[in-house]
């Protein structure tokens, strides 16, 4: 049985990407680098961020997510059976940028080909100094059904979804861990928009559309999570964050997390859950009753998207109000999100970063000491 690492502030992934990284990206996109060339550059920009982590007094650092351009489609793509297109940025008629999702289809049986994330994590576990603890973000195996849903899946290969499907994907997810363990890594996050997309009507209503029941796919979706999490090696923490939209300090859902929060809490068999609480969107605390003991909320206070700083006393009153419905000692602090879930980076100064996880850590040490 494993004992799940306990961070009372904890941080969700990804950082500004620094202008000399975005230069050579740029290059490499031209063909002026090589992709050995461009790894030294990524390599110096790494060792740089994780630094400025512990500096900033955080006990899990991450790489920034810096290899990547973005947080799912880099990751997902390397997974056999899998193809998917970029992203692309485009201009809503109110002048606001909007990332159009990326077509994420499955066009043969589902599989591990390779060690996607062991290379990365190897030069990350020899930057992180003794003490701290690296972590790994991975997006959630739902996006291989949630965008396209029965129609981004090929019928040949699957002409059932359950439980070949699932089953398959998730014996894909459990040999990424595995081979991750082997490289010493013990805490992962699964990063997931798609149960916070089920607290939106909108999204809900777009997933009857597809053929999909919005009040059935959260119980789906903790059993797919939950085929994954039986496969998780000894000692390792695996956490999941509810991401309702990042990009370039935008978001793509709204609501209460009331619809998702008994399949996703009860339900759910993993150690740690971020949740985004950063303002109104989200709604109250009063989902939270149905976390079982031995589990972890880590309460997402903080944006990312904007430097305005949070109070203390606001996070703390806060903090109190969540606990009303799960103890204390079941709570944790962070900000919302990453600071940069796609390469464009939120509009926040680097400075920012450092005073909002400041912010978090100052808080959750007068919260909850140092523990």
């Amino acid at each position: 049985m494993t004992t799940p690492q306990i961070y009372r502030a904890d941080q969700v992934g990804s950082f500004l990407r620094p202008k000399y990284l975005l230069d050579a990206r740029a290059q490499f996109a031209k063909g002026e680098i090589n992709a050995a060339q461009l790894r030294e550059v990524e390599d110096k920009a790494i060792a740089e961020i994780v630094k400025f982590q512990e500096d900033v007094g955080l006990k899990t650092i991450t790489d920034g997510e810096f290899r990547r351009t973005f947080f799912h489609v880099d990751f997902l793509k390397q997974i056999g059976g899998v193809q998917s297109d970029e992203p692309f940025a485009f201009q809503k008629p109110d002048g606001t940028m909007e990332l159009a999702p990326p077509t994420i289809r499955v066009v043969d049986k589902v599989r591990h080909v390779k060690d996607i994330q062991k290379a990365d994590f190897e030069y990350l576990k020899s930057q992180v100094s003794k003490g701290h603890t690296p972590k790994v973000c991975i997006p959630s195996p739902t996006m291989l059904h949630f965008r396209g849903g029965r129609g981004g899946i090929s019928k040949e290969h699957y002409p059932e979804l359950d439980p070949v499907f699932y089953q398959d994907v998730a014996d894909a997810y459990g040999d990424e861990l595995r081979s991750l363990a082997a490289a010493g890594c013990t805490y992962v996050q699964m990063d997931d928009t798609n149960l916070a997309y089920l607290c939106d009507e909108n999204m809900r209503e777009a997933a009857r559309n597809r053929g999909d029941d919005p009040n059935e796919l959260p119980h789906r979706y903790a059993s797919f999570i939950n085929r994954v999490v039986a496969q998780r090696p000894e000692g390792m923490t695996l956490g999941i964050h509810l991401c309702r939209g990042n990009f370039k300090s935008t978001h793509a859902a709204s609501g209460n997390y009331e619809p998702v929060a008994e399949a996703l809490l009860s339900e759910m068999h993993v150690d740690t859950y971020f949740l985004e609480y950063d303002d109104e969107r989200s709604g109250d605390f009063r989902p939270l009753r149905f976390l079982p003991k031995g589990k972890l909320v880590v309460l997402g206070l903080v944006t990312t998207k904007f430097g305005a700083m949070e109070s203390k006393d606001d996070l703390k009153r806060r903090i109190d109000e969540a606990a009303k419905y799960v103890p204390l000692e079941q709570l944790a602090l962070s900000p919302q999100c990453g600071f940069s879930s796609t390469v464009h980076g939120n509009d926040i100064a680097f400075e920012d970063q450092r005073n909002k996880l400041r912010l978090v850590i100052e808080t959750a040490q007068e919260v909850w000491g140092d523990a």
